[in-house]
């Protein structure tokens, strides 16, 4: 005669990525080696010679990817060989960042078809801005901080203060920014750690695998070359998945180039921001430096951070640990 046993269900109670600490890859050192690859629109080896100058002038080693010089239409080869670069680049040992050359469009073409397993056991940064929010996405929810910091393509146009932050960033200098007050802020203070980027591309992956989790983390956003209707569409869009209904606070960096139909929406791009976070008691901060602007401050995402603003100024403070 058999008898049954019934084993009690085991829970596991989920930890989100906001509640624990995300894994700071490896600062750099001098003698490390950067690779420069361009996973989204065509790149020409002449074009990454300031960015490589700059790098060699920190006592950093540069190799180009694969990626550097191909054109298949806008793009810098066809998935799978831009896929086949950043995999490369991923695995390769001596590889301890991987700046990605320009943004465009492109990365989330090839996201499904990288393997991380080998990135999750020993990251790397990666570094990059606008279409990079995929990688710094897809790569948040893995628990891993990225570096939302300038590329090759606009080392030369940068300010210094630009240019400094990335080496800050890279080499685990402490960053701190404190610039002047808007009358379009939200006073108020907000720690949590940061996440976000191009809020175009933050809107495109929603409801996939790379959408990120923002309850109780520092939001940014910024974007460029946008119609302001298609702005308020994101941000309704963001608004109507919970993206705002736990974060500790809003950073907006640069909303530049935006353009307006022959009949005007009727509110330009902050507008459309204070409006759609009216309902909400988060701080929030306008015209932050960074973005598609000249003064492109170095943000680590996936790292802790403190907001504090005013009417006279607005802090941002990168922390090891959570405050008791």
């Amino acid at each position: 005669m058999y008898k049954i046993i019934v084993l009690p269900l085991l829970v596991f109670q989920l930890v989100s990525l906001n509640a624990q600490e995300m894994v700071i890859p490896p600062y750099l050192q001098k003698g490390d080696t950067v690779g420069i690859i361009a996973t989204a629109r065509s790149f020409q080896p002449e074009d990454a010679i300031p960015a490589m100058d700059l790098l060699k002038t920190w006592g950093l080693h540069v190799i180009l990817g694969n990626t550097i010089g191909p054109e298949y239409h806008q793009l810098s080869g066809t998935d799978r060989k831009r896929a086949a670069d950043l995999q490369q680049m991923l695995d390769n040992p001596t590889v301890k960042a991987v700046w990605i050359a320009r943004g465009g469009y492109g990365t989330v073409r090839i996201i499904d078809l990288i393997d991380f397993e080998d990135f999750r056991k020993k990251p790397k940064w990666i570094v990059g801005y606008s279409d990079v929010t995929v990688l710094h996405s897809h790569i948040h929810n893995m628990g891993i901080a990225t570096l939302h910091a300038t590329m090759p393509l606009n080392v030369k146009k940068n300010s210094p203060e630009s240019i400094q932050s990335l080496k800050d960033g890279l080499f685990g200098n402490p960053l701190s920014y404190t610039v002047s007050g808007n009358t379009h802020n939200r006073s108020g203070n907000g720690e949590g750690v940061l996440t976000g980027g191009n809020l175009s591309i933050l809107y495109s992956l929603l409801g996939s695998p790379s959408a990120v989790d923002t309850q109780g983390k520092i939001l940014f956003i910024e974007d460029l070359d946008e119609y302001l209707y298609h702005i308020d569409r994101m941000m309704m869009n963001l608004k109507r998945n919970g993206y705002f209904d736990h974060i500790e606070g809003l950073i907006v960096g640069g909303m530049t180039r935006m353009h307006d139909n022959s009949i005007p929406w009727g509110k330009d791009a902050i507008g459309i921001i204070e409006d759609i976070a009216s309902k909400y008691n988060f701080p929030i901060c306008f015209n932050f430096p960074a973005g598609h602007l000249k003064d492109n401050r170095a943000l680590i995402l996936g790292q802790r951070v403190k907001l504090q603003v005013s009417d006279e100024k607005v802090s941002l403070e990168f922390k090891d640990k959570p405050e008791n």
